[in-house]
Order: C-alpha cells, then structure tokens, then sequence
C-alpha cells in the first residue's frame, strides 16, 4: 500500500521532539521504566511525558494519566501496556495529534492476532500517523541523542542506518557496535511491520542525511515486487547489504512464531537482491564486515582485483576465498609483475596474490602498494598483514593508511592476524577510513561485496 504522506511523519517519528511513554513505570523491571530512563540517561534534548495513571511524578519528570492531559504537543507516542490495551492507548494517541507510534507491545499477529493488529495499521492510517511495530523494541538515533528503547545504551556513533525485524538482535548489537568501532547512525526495530517494512524504511533513508550506508536483518517482506523498486533506487544513492534469515525450513518456522513472517522462497529473494543492487550477507557479521566495507571504500567496478600479505599461507586462502566468493584473482601485466619483483625480497613472490614475506616492513607495503594501486589495471586491492615478530603492527597500519589515502578512487581491505597490539593497529585503520578484518575469508568477502555493488552502479550506468 502507497502512503505519500508516510515519509513526512516517519521523519517526525525518527527526530521527535518530544515523546510520550504509555507505561512509563517507577519499577526497573518494567519496559516503561527502562524507556525513560534511556531517554534521561542517553541525554534526550526533547521533553519527555511518562504516562502512568498510577504515579504523579517518574524519574523527577511530572506524570499524566493520559497523553490527552499531557499539556503541550507530543510527537511521538511509545506503548509498552498489555496487548489488551494497546487499542486505547492508540485512539487517545491519535486524538492528542501525535505523528508516529511506537507499539513496544506484543502478542498480536505472531500469536496469531492479526485481525486486532490489521485495526491498529486502519487506524493509523486513516490518522495519517506511523506505527512502527507491534512487537518491537523501539528506535536508536545517535544523531538525535535518542534511546527510545529498552537497549541498554546507544549505538557507537556513525553513518550506517541498521532496520532489524528482530528486536533481541538490536539489543545485543549495541554492545558489539563498541567492540568492534562500527559507527551507526540509527538502529529501527520493526518488529511484524504492521505499517511500516523495509519498503518504507528503505524510502525514507534513501534521503536520509545522516545515513550512508543501510543495513538490514531481514526475516520476511511484505510486497516483494515494492521492495525490489524502492531498493534499486536507493542503491544508486547508497549502499543496501541485507542479512536474510529463515534460509532453511526450520528457519522459516521460527521466523513465523517471531515476528509472524512469511520467510518466502530463498531463491527469489536472491534473485530480488540482484535486481535491486542489494548485497547479500550471510550471518550478523557478515552483514556489518560488508557494511563497514561499502561505507567505508568506493565501490569496486571491475574484477581485477590484487592480494598483498607478508604470509604465504595467508595469499593462498585469500585466492581460494576469493574464487569462492566470485572474483577470482587473475594474472597481473607483466610490466606490474616486473616492478613488484625489483621491490621485494628475492624469496618472496610477484604473481598474483603477491608474497612479501615475513621479512617485510612498513617500507615494504607502502613501496609495493603504491606500485599496484597506481597501475591502471587494478581495480581493487585486499592486504594482508600477519603479525611477525620483526615488525609493530601499528607502524605497517600506518604505512598502508598513508598510501591508500593517495588512492582515494580504489578500494582497499585489510585483514590483519594477530594479537592485542593487531587489536590496536586495527583500530588505527578503521578510524582512518579502512576496514580490517581479523581472517583473509572476512576480508575477501567484504571485497566481493564492494565489486557486487560496482557491478550494479555500472549496469544502471552510474
């Protein structure tokens, strides 16, 4: 179903001014409790009406028992009451002019409900509202300060945009955003996507400012055909890498009881993915290592793609991986060839993937990166550092970022193997613009994605 007016107030719902929680609580074992102290603790700029007919005052704020009696305007109206009284809660949220709902609850559609959540979508939409759910855990915006969830914080900060049917996913992906230095912009659980599905989601963050890169964690789609037009569009502006699940049968069943989605043939979605410029991940990490990679490097629009490692074993993998993923490595100009072999040492090797052995140093990969990078016939480069005792991670990193910085048009990956201090050369790189990957398979993979996508922005001439 076609709602025009739907990107105005899903804009609203994403950068509320104020928000109203129905269900707040003075209990910490209650959603509502933890949805308004993540809006406090997070440093939520907008005002904030906790709802609780039982309570005159939550967290210091003043309580209503009603969102008509709050006073002022409300952009936004959270639900986290039983599903009995969720209807209510939505007819008085309507009265009081709200732009978008967040229904937190669950217990409609995936215990089979549906008639009872189709009436909440008819009233939403006759009102001219977003309702965002049921069955979700609510929106992440760390370009609006605003936790308006019941995960345990905010997101590292950055310009990837994740929307996730699963709801338990988003709330152990906060943590790992931290870990691991992937920045995102915002995190939307969509939970049985009523009203609003990847379809709307994806049409609004194709203009979104503060997203570069979207990534979804996909169990079901509501109008395939929809999907497939608004996703070919947004991928000549942006990047879409999509993790779908429900691939098997006992998958499908699960997704079904989730978030009572129709899984669908696998087949097709892959074929729909292709069509659309959407990349496909396999698995959470996966999804964010091809994420990071697109958000971070230009897209790879040939195959002529180079691996440089200081570890024999290490190039070997890579070109198996990256035969497996679908850009196989192929023999470099002889010219090419020949310059490398005058920069490394007589035991190493210049065919591709090139070998500089374990005797290389940071001189080393920047004098041979530099050579590749700069030969018209490469299009894309994955490096591979293995941890020797000779060298210091961070001085190779720092070699490599200030070579690649020359090179801005050419994508590059890293994968590094090592420890702790792998651990901190790896953080030098990511902040600087490369994505690095622990294993030479995560590092080709992340590859192919950036070819995949170039493949796309060459065939629709872009």
């Amino acid at each position: 179903m076609n709602r025009p007016w739907l990107k105005e107030v899903l804009r609203r719902t994403l950068y509320p001014d104020s928000v109203a929680v129905i269900g707040a609580s003075r209990s910490p074992r209650k959603i509502g409790f933890q949805v308004v102290y993540n809006l406090i603790k997070d440093g939520f700029r907008g005002r904030i009406y906790p709802v609780n007919p039982n309570a005159e005052e939550i967290m210091g704020l003043k309580a209503y028992p009603s969102i008509t009696s709050i006073p002022d305007e409300v952009d936004v109206a959270v639900i986290a009451i039983p599903a009995e009284k969720v209807m209510r809660a939505l007819k008085e949220s309507i009265e009081k002019g709200v732009s978008g709902v967040v229904v937190i609850t669950s217990g409609f559609a995936e215990v089979g409900r549906a008639e009872e959540e189709r009436e909440l979508v008819r009233m939403a939409d006759e009102a001219g509202i977003a309702l965002l759910g049921p069955n979700v855990v609510g929106i992440l915006n760390t370009d609006h300060n605003m936790n308006l969830s019941f995960c345990p914080s905010l997101p590292y900060r950055g310009r990837i945009t994740m929307v996730t049917q699963s709801g338990a996913l988003a709330i152990g992906l906060v943590g790992w955003t931290w870990a691991n230095r992937i920045g995102l912009s915002k995190m939307v659980s969509i939970g049985n996507m009523a009203q609003i599905g990847f379809e709307e989601m994806l049409e609004y963050l194709g203009d979104d400012d503060d997203t570069e890169t979207i990534l979804l964690y996909m169990e079901s789609l509501k109008e395939g055909r929809r999907f497939v037009e608004i996703a070919r569009e947004v991928s000549k502006k942006k990047p879409i890498v999509a993790i779908k699940s429900g691939r098997s049968q006992r998958g499908a069943k699960a997704a079904m009881s989730h978030t009572g989605s129709l899984a669908g043939d696998v087949k097709l979605y892959d074929v729909a993915f292709r069509a659309s410029g959407v990349i496909p991940a396999y698995g959470l990490e996966d999804g964010f290592d091809k994420a990071l990679a697109l958000h971070l490097q230009p897209p790879m629009r040939e195959p002529n793609l180079v691996v440089v490692t200081n570890g024999g074993g290490a190039g070997v993998l890579a070109s198996d991986f990256a035969e497996e993923y679908g850009i196989p490595l192929r023999d470099m100009p002889q010219d090419l060839e020949r310059d490398v072999r005058r920069a490394i040492s007589p035991f190493g090797s210049p065919k591709n993937p090139i070998d500089l052995t374990g005797n290389a140093y940071k001189e080393d990969y920047i004098e041979v990166l530099d050579k590749v990078l700069s030969h018209p016939w490469v299009d894309g480069v994955v490096a591979i550092y293995v941890h020797a005792a000779i060298t210091d991670p961070y001085e190779i990193a720092d070699g490599i970022v200030s070579i690649v910085k020359r090179y801005p048009d050419k994508p590059v990956v890293m994968s590094m193997i090592g420890g702790r201090e792998v651990s901190i050369a790896n953080t030098w790189l990511r902040d600087n613009g490369i994505p690095v990957y622990p294993s030479p398979r995560r590092a080709v993979a992340a590859a192919s994605a950036l070819y995949r996508y170039g493949e796309f922005l060459k065939r629709v001439g872009m």
